[in-house]
């Protein structure tokens, strides 16, 4: 259970090194990061919602 336990704290510790890069970008850079973020989710939505629909 430690090998799945230290992978947790690996993954928290990542997550908060992540949110200190986004924090230390200038607002510009953010802006752009956010954009991204969102563009990826949309077309994750979108390629989600093709999955259910027959091929023509």
């Amino acid at each position: 259970m430690e090998a799945g336990k230290e992978i947790e704290e690996s993954d928290d510790v990542e997550g908060l090194r992540l949110v200190r890069a986004f924090l230390l970008l200038s607002p510009d850079r953010r802006a752009e990061v956010i954009a991204f973020a969102e563009e990826l989710a949309r077309a994750h939505a979108d390629a989600k919602e093709g999955e259910g629909t027959p091929a023509r």
